[in-house]
């Protein structure tokens, strides 16, 4: 037998074309038997259905959605909170039968995937709002959702209350009797590397958050700045002064690297409050290679509760994020605004999500021990 097409399939069954490729495109339009009938017959001939990019075309949609992300794209199948937000994405999906691409930000001259993807929206996940990527997905006029973004006009966010949760995780050490508190924190695009005084580095008003002079820009991504800002709320309404460190990658070896220029100065800190979980593990690490107990010597306090917090030895105590939340009300999100956009509605007004944060206490924190007895 020649190559199978539509035609073969029609032939076979004693059907029009319309008909064959009305029972892969659009299956509410034949009866039930019948399309099985027309299903037997195609896979007896071995035809697989239409082009899958005429049938696109022909629908005037893709059937897949992008994820945008900023680091690598192994990092999503690498870091747990990455993951668990991406599987909660998947899940609201898979009812609808729609496909998920994973864009990385990473070009070459021919191709740009967030150009060049057939897409019928996006989530952008905590990306770079500077990235060549974010703007070719505005540009193309898709529905987009930002996660972990600073919030767009005309465009729906979801975000959860980084500010408030860094707050409680600096309030819980200040009410432990911690005086000497510093902080790891992730940036893109450094000084990294070196103790900075954050107050001087940032020259920015704690409690406004919208303030902002060229020294406010070291700190560039929305959820760093976010938590640097309410750990310094707290801190600044004790009256205590903190030291900063920047890292390019929220991993275990940044953390590692950044704890130890932070326990070798002549007054090391008897706590630190770091960016993620990850870090804090990297933190606990350096303490112990240093020879300092935790949480005797060091107090230490992630963000996320990812899996990693309650497997670390001691447990780790940390700020709780909705990950699962987040990823639902964003695939929830952007399914409104794409069912809308094929309907031929009038686009929805943008809404910001604000999803709640919780303090987590465990066993890496305690009050400082008294000056007498640090080794």
């Amino acid at each position: 037998m020649g190559r199978v097409t539509l035609q073969t399939v029609a032939d076979q069954v004693g059907v029009s074309r319309m008909t064959v490729s009305n029972a892969f495109s659009k299956p509410d339009q034949l009866s039930a038997a019948l399309r099985k009938r027309i299903l037997a017959a195609a896979d007896e001939l071995g035809y697989v259905g239409p082009d899958p990019a005429g049938r696109a075309l022909a629908r005037g949609t893709s059937g897949a959605v992008g994820i945008l992300l900023t680091d690598s794209v192994s990092y999503a199948f690498t870091d747990e909170v990455a993951t668990g937000f991406l599987g909660a994405i998947a899940d609201e999906f898979a009812p609808t039968g729609v496909a998920l691409t994973l864009l990385s930000t990473t070009a070459s001259e021919d191709v740009v995937p967030a150009r060049d993807v057939p897409l019928d929206g996006a989530v952008v996940y905590s990306c770079d709002t500077s990235s060549p990527a974010l703007a070719w997905l505005v540009r193309r006029s898709l529905p987009l959702v930002f996660v972990d973004q600073l919030p767009a006009p005309g465009i729906t966010s979801v975000n959860v209350d980084d500010r408030a949760g860094a707050a409680a995780a600096a309030l819980h050490l200040v009410e432990l009797g911690h005086r000497r508190i510093d902080i790891v924190n992730k940036n893109m695009h450094g000084p990294f590397g070196v103790v900075l005084e954050p107050d001087a580095e940032l020259d920015v008003d704690h409690h406004d958050s919208q303030q902002r002079s060229p020294g406010w820009l070291d700190v560039d991504h929305y959820v760093s700045r976010q938590r640097l800002l309410g750990w310094l709320d707290e801190l600044g309404n004790a009256g205590l002064k903190s030291r900063l460190v920047h890292q390019p990658q929220s991993n275990a070896d940044d953390g590692y690297a950044a704890a130890l220029l932070l326990l070798e100065q002549d007054d090391p800190p008897t706590a630190l409050l770091c960016f993620s979980d990850v870090m804090a593990n990297g933190v606990v690490r350096a303490a112990e290679s240093l020879g300092l107990q935790v949480p005797e010597d060091l107090s230490v306090v992630g963000f996320d509760d990812s899996p990693l917090a309650s497997r670390m030895r001691p447990a780790l105590t940390t700020v709780r994020q909705p990950v699962v939340d987040k990823g639902h009300t964003a695939a929830a999100a952007l399914t409104t605004m794409i069912e809308r956009a094929r309907s031929g509605a009038d686009k929805a007004r943008a809404r910001h999500f604000l999803l709640p944060t919780e303090l987590v206490v465990r066993d890496s924190t305690a009050p400082p021990r008294p000056a007498s007895r640090r080794p």
